[in-house]
C-alpha cells in the first residue's frame, strides 16, 4: 500500500491507494496544531489502515512555511564575504507599491549583530581573487557559540561559479561545531544574483532545526504505530525527495502541500486527454491555483514570502511551482472594515474554533457558513451536529445588520466577495499572463473548489470544468503521482549563437553527473533516472528571462536555431512581442531529475445501470447568483457510474464536499469517476 498525507490549515488530509485490492482510501481529520505530526497519525487511526501494510509514504506539510510567516525558527547566524554583511539589509530598491508612503522594507531574518564576514572573494567567472582566511571563520564560529546559535548559514560572493570558499568553510565549521546546522549557498542554489541568494541561505538555515526536529518526531512516531515502509516528503518543485535529503534543504518544502494538487491535476490531464489546464483549489484557509500549459507544470525561482500589494516580500531562489495564493478559503472570515464594505479573508477560523457550524467555540461567519445558510452544504455533511440557528444568528449579526441585509442576501453577499477574490486569482494565472482561459479546463479540488468553479467558470467563459474523485483530498493523490525529483540550476551567461555546442553539452554533463550521485544516494539508479533540459535566456540587453525546453542533450549545432525560434515563442507569449534580429543568450541551465516511484494506475468504476434519479437523497432550496432560490435535487456521488448523465442545477454530495452545478450547464461522469461539467451547447 502507497499513502499520502497533506497538512492544511483547517484539515489533514489522507488518500491510500491499495492496487491489490483495487481500492482507494481517502480520509481527513483536524490539523493538530502546533504538533503536526499527531494529526498524521489520528488521520492514519481515522482510516482504519494497517501501518505495517503501508509501504510508502509521503507527507506533504506547511511546518516550513509556518515556520517562516510566525518567525518560530531557530536563531541564525550568517557568514559572508568581507564588505556584503549588509545584503540582506540593503535588499532591493524595487517597491511593489511605489507611492506608499510609509513604505518599510522586510525586516532581516538574521539581525546585523549575527551576521559576520571573511576575508576572501571570487570572481564572476569562478576564479579565486583572494584566497579564504581560515582565521576570519575559527573566529566567526567562536563568536557564534557565544551568541548560542543553532544554524549558519554560508553565503560568499560569486559562489555559484565557484563553491571552494563555502565548501572549505563548511568543512572548518563541522570540525570546530559538528552539532550546530550548516547550509552552504551552493547546496541550494547555483544562480547568481546576491541578495537573492543570501535571501535563500538564510531562510534554510533559519527553518533547519524546525525541519529537523519535525521530520524526526514524524519518524518516530510512525515508527510507534507500526510502520517500517519508506518515507518520502513532497517538495515545492512538484516532486519528492527523501526525509534526510529534506533536512539538508528544508526550504525546497516551503509550498510542499500546495504544489502537489497541481502536478496531480497534470497527471489526471494526462489520463483524460487535457493537456491545457487551470488547476483550482479550496482548502478550508486559501484558494490555489496555477495554470498547466501544454501539460507542463510551471516552476519558478521567483519566489517570494509574505510579499503583498506594499510589502516586498522575502525572496526563495528555489524551484517552486508556480502558483497564485490567496487567503480566502472555507473557514475565512467575513467582516465590515472601516469603510463599511463587505470582505471575507485572509483572516481564517482554522482549525479551531473553526466557522460557526462546528459547534467547537467559532463566533465569526465564514463562507462556510454562508454555503450552509444558502443550501449548497448540507448539516448532515458535518462531523457533528449543525446548529443553523447559531449559523444564521452569527451572519445577521456581524454582516447582515451593518449593512441593512436578511440573512439570505448577508450569505449571498460573503459567497459573492469570496468568489470574486477567486475569479481575480484566476486571472492573474490565465488573462494576465497572456493565455486564454477559453482555451483551458478547469480543474477544481479542495473542499471548496467544486462548490465555486462553476460560478467561476462562467464569469471566465470557461467551457469544461473537470471535478475529480475524492476532490477534497485530491493534493494527497497528487502526491501518490509523484516521483523522486531534483532541480539543478547553473548561471553561466553566454551567446548562444558564438559558445561552441560542445562548451554547452560540457555544462550539461557535469550537471547530469551531479544528478546521478544524488540519485543514487536517494538509493535509484541512473538507468531510473529521467532527464529533462531547459535554459533559461533573454535578448542582449534584458534584465530578466524567459525559460525555454530545449532538445536531448548532448546537443548539435543545427539544435541551436530550435532553441532560438523556441526562445522567440516564449517571449512573445510572456511579453508580446519578439525580436528576430537580436541576439539572444543563455543566463541559466536547469536539469530537471525524475525517477524512481512508479505512480499507480487509477481505478475505473462500474457503470452507470439504473436511472440516475436512484442517485437522487432528497430535494432542497439552493440559492445561485443571479438566479435565486431554486429546488434543487441533490445527488449522491458514489451512486453514480460511469456514463451518467443530467444537468443542473443539482448538488452532488460526497462525505467531504459538493459539487454545485448552475443551471445551464451539463454533467457528466467518466469511466474513472470524474465528474465533467460543460456548459449547454458544448
Amino acid at each position: 500500500m502507497r499513502i499520502a498525507t497533506d497538512i492544511g490549515g483547517t484539515f489533514t488530509d489522507l488518500v491510500c491507494i491499495d492496487e491489490e485490492n483495487c481500492r482507494m482510501v481517502a480520509e481527513k481529520s483536524h490539523t493538530t496544531p502546533p504538533n503536526f505530526e499527531q494529526g498524521v497519525l489520528d488521520v492514519i487511526k481515522k482510516s482504519g489502515l494497517s501501518p505495517e501494510s503501508i509501504d510508502t509514504f509521503i507527507h506533504g506539510t506547511t511546518t516550513i512555511i509556518n515556520a517562516l510567516t510566525e518567525r518560530k525558527g531557530g536563531k541564525t547566524g550568517l557568514i559572508t564575504t568581507k564588505g556584503f554583511r549588509d545584503v540582506l539589509e540593503i535588499a532591493r530598491c524595487n517597491r511593489p507599491d511605489l507611492f506608499n508612503l510609509v513604505f518599510s522594507k522586510p525586516e532581516p531574518f538574521i539581525p546585523r549583530y549575527l551576521r559576520q564576514e571573511v576575508a576572501e572573494r571570487m570572481n564572476y567567472k569562478g576564479e579565486v581573487i583572494q584566497p579564504l582566511n581560515e582565521e576570519d571563520v575559527k573566529s566567526a564560529v567562536k563568536y557564534f557559540k557565544e551568541q548560542e546559535v543553532e544554524s549558519i548559514g554560508i553565503c560568499y560572493i560569486n559562489s555559484y561559479a565557484n563553491d571552494q570558499h563555502e565548501q572549505k568553510t563548511a568543512e572548518i565549521i563541522r570540525s570546530l561545531w559538528p552539532e550546530v546546522f550548516i547550509t552552504t549557498s551552493s547546496t541550494v542554489t547555483r544562480e547568481w544574483r546576491e541578495y537573492e541568494r543570501t535571501s535563500t541561505v538564510a531562510l534554510n538555515s533559519y527553518v533547519m532545526p524546525t525541519a529537523s526536529s519535525y521530520l524526526n518526531n514524524l519518524s518516530k512516531k510512525l515508527e510507534s504505530i507500526g510502520f517500517k515502509g519508506k518515507s518520502y516528503i513532497m517538495q515545492s518543485n512538484g516532486g519528492t525527495t527523501t526525509f534526510d535529503q529534506a533536512k539538508e534543504a528544508p526550504i525546497n518544502m516551503v509550498e510542499s502541500g500546495p504544489v502537489a494538487g497541481v502536478y496531480g491535476s497534470a497527471i489526471l490531464g494526462q489520463i483524460i486527454g487535457e493537456s491545457n489546464l487551470i488547476a483550482f483549489d479550496v482548502g478550508g484557509t486559501t484558494a490555489k491555483c496555477s495554470l498547466i500549459d501544454n501539460g507542463e507544470v510551471k516552476v519558478t525561482t521567483e519566489y517570494r514570502i509574505g510579499r503583498t500589494d506594499n510589502y516586498a516580500g522575502y525572496p526563495i531562489m528555489a524551484p517552486v511551482v508556480d502558483i497564485v495564493e490567496i487567503g480566502n478559503g472555507g473557514g475565512s472570515i467575513a467582516w465590515i472594515d472601516e469603510a463599511g464594505s463587505l470582505r471575507v479573508g485572509p483572516q481564517s477560523a482554522g482549525a479551531v474554533p473553526g466557522p460557526v457550524a462546528y459547534g467547537i467555540g467559532g463566533t465569526e461567519p465564514t463562507t462556510t457558513d454562508a454555503c450552509l445558510l444558502t443550501g449548497r452544504l448540507s448539516p448532515g455533511n458535518f462531523d457533528n451536529p449543525v446548529d443553523m440557528e447559531a449559523v444564521k444568528s452569527a451572519i445577521v449579526k456581524k454582516i447582515g445588520e451593518p449593512l441593512g441585509l436578511n440573512a439570505d442576501d448577508a450569505a449571498m453577499g460573503i459567497i459573492r466577495v469570496a468568489e470574486s477574490n477567486m475569479y481575480n486569482a484566476l486571472k492573474l494565472v490565465s488573462v494576465r499572463r497572456g493565455y486564454d482561459p477559453r482555451e483551458f479546463t478547469l480543474v477544481a479540488f479542495g473542499g471548496g473548489g467544486p462548490m465555486h468553479c462553476a460560478s467561476l467558470a462562467r464569469e471566465l467563459n470557461i467551457k469544461k470544468m473537470v471535478i475529480p474523485v475524492a476532490a477534497s483530498v485530491f493534493a494527497a493523490w497528487g502526491m501518490l503521482m509523484t516521483d523522486l525529483r531534483h532541480d539543478y540550476i547553473r548561471t553561466h551567461i553566454s551567446p548562444l549563437a558564438e559558445t561552441p555546442v560542445e562548451q554547452i553539452n560540457d555544462i550539461w554533463k557535469e550537471m547530469q553527473e551531479q544528478a546521478e550521485k544524488q540519485f543514487i544516494d536517494d538509493g535509484i539508479t541512473a538507468s531510473q533516472m529521467v532527464c529533462q533540459y531547459y535554459v533559461d535566456m533573454r535578448y542582449l540587453g534584458q534584465e530578466h528571462t524567459v525559460k525555454v525546453p530545449i532538445p536531448a542533450v548532448p546537443l548539435k549545432e543545427e539544435d541551436k536555431d530550435i532553441i532560438k525560434e523556441r526562445f522567440h515563442e516564449a517571449h512573445e507569449q510572456a511579453y508580446t512581442f519578439r525580436l528576430p534580429n537580436a541576439p539572444a543568450e543563455i543566463v541559466n541551465y536547469h536539469l530537471v531529475g525524475n525517477g524512481g516511484l512508479t505512480p499507480p494506475k487509477l481505478q475505473e468504476i462500474a457503470p452507470q445501470t439504473g436511472d440516475v434519479e436512484e442517485a437522487r437523497i432528497s430535494t432542497r432550496p439552493v440559492c445561485f447568483n443571479e438566479v435565486g432560490w431554486l429546488d434543487t435535487p441533490v445527488y449522491d456521488r458514489l451512486k453514480l457510474g460511469a456514463g451518467a448523465q443530467f444537468s443542473g442545477p443539482v448538488v452532488i454530495e460526497e462525505k467531504t464536499s459538493s459539487t454545485v452545478v448552475y443551471p445551464g450547464q451539463n454533467v457528466c461522469v467518466d469511466k474513472y469517476g470524474n465528474l465533467i461539467i460543460t456548459e449547454e451547447g458544448e
